[in-house]
């Protein structure tokens, strides 16, 4: 057997001390007018990877200038043509030095993942496939209800906490997306859209393909990049993350003065049944979740949501509906309640339609 390897960048200095990453798929984009030998029984491409700068947030890239001996301040003048006018080629900043401008063309690329597919819905709603540079797909979902339109975003290409109603959790985990993955398909969108004068997108929600706080750091760090006003200046108000559960991640994002939404796939008010339907109930129980979230640093006026999918004969009895007001006693709230979309091969079912009106005039009445 032969193997030869062949090395994208042809030994230019500027390739050096790059991280490499292995393909072994012929069809992958980044190997495109490379040609396999037919005497060879494998070929392995390699491509030196850059980083995408729409993952690096404000902080990175002010140690970045640091270690080249530039001012910190230039940090702005880079995310203002990047962020706020739409650059895409480095050489078109213009009040930045030549020599910074060629580190940072080294550096980074400037890429959005690919809209591989486009479906619009009679409502108007919008669902998207991105195809990511490995050939994973993630969907994002924008839904305009009125002046309000929604961004409904994905973290994980799959997802692994296997929530029996989800159909993401059927798929397993493939990976976690980077945070120049998470925020690309917020840009992407926005530029997809051409609403006149209108904002294309008002809010977002972090509640897409996975479970966002399994991929802690690339989200916090996709999280800052929205609020920030060097970045994409967007309100935290307008922001919401959407957890399962992950206590010990609830603690830890306590601590990082994000202040975005938060929302909580509850969908049980009983361990018994939280634990069939998800999993991760049996390491972090109804009870110490819900201990958790009292001390959640809440901006004035603020609520954590709580999403609540209704099964039939299973979380939609009027005795759930008494026990998700004892639960929720003391915690600024509210809830959405969500009748469950059936998809095969999953048996569960929507509860009817004055199951879920006994449900909600309960809720309205007692909370």
């Amino acid at each position: 057997m032969v193997i030869q390897l062949v090395i994208l960048g042809n030994g230019s200095p500027e390739w050096e001390g790059r991280k490499i990453l292995p393909v072994t798929c012929f069809c992958n984009p980044i190997c495109d007018g490379l040609q396999a030998k037919n005497e060879l029984d494998f070929i392995f491409f390699y491509s030196w990877i850059m980083d995408n700068f729409f993952g690096t947030t404000e902080a990175e890239f002010k140690d970045l200038l640091i270690q080249w001996d530039e001012k910190p301040y230039r940090a702005n003048q880079v995310f203002t043509g990047v962020y706020h006018r739409g650059i895409k080629n480095f050489d078109e900043i213009s009040n930045i030095s030549k020599s910074l401008r060629q580190k940072l063309k080294e550096k980074f690329v400037i890429e959005l993942p690919e809209v591989a597919q486009k479906t619009e819905s009679k409502d108007g709603t919008i669902k998207y496939l991105f195809k990511l540079l490995d050939g994973a797909t993630v969907e994002s979902v924008w839904m305009p209800s009125g002046s309000r339109k929604t961004l409904c975003i994905s973290t994980q290409v799959g997802c692994r906490l296997a929530c029996t109603f989800c159909l993401t959790g059927t798929l397993g985990l493939k990976r976690n997306m980077t945070a120049a993955e998470i925020v690309g398909q917020y840009l992407a969108v926005k530029s997809d859209l051409t609403l006149g004068e209108e904002e294309a997108v008002t809010n977002i929600v972090v509640m897409g393909m996975g479970e966002p706080l399994d991929n802690y750091q690339p989200v916090v760090d996709a999280l800052r990049l929205m609020v920030s006003p060097e970045a994409m200046r967007i309100s935290t108000r307008k922001i919401t993350l959407s957890t399962s559960g992950l206590v010990d991640k609830i603690e830890k994002l306590k601590e990082e003065n994000l202040h975005v939404n938060l929302a909580i796939s509850l969908n049980a008010t009983d361990n018994v049944t939280r634990d069939q339907i998800m999993p991760i109930n049996k390491k972090y129980p109804i009870e110490v979740l819900l201990d958790c979230l009292k001390s959640y640093p809440l901006k004035p006026t603020r609520r954590i949501t709580f999403e609540y999918v209704m099964l039939r004969g299973i979380n939609d009895s009027l005795e759930d509906a008494k026990r998700l007001v004892r639960l929720l006693h003391g915690i600024p709230s509210k809830v959405n309640l969500i009748p469950f979309n059936p998809f095969h091969p999953v048996e569960y079912q929507a509860p009817a339609d004055k199951t879920v009106q006994e449900f909600q005039d309960y809720l309205r009445e007692h909370a």
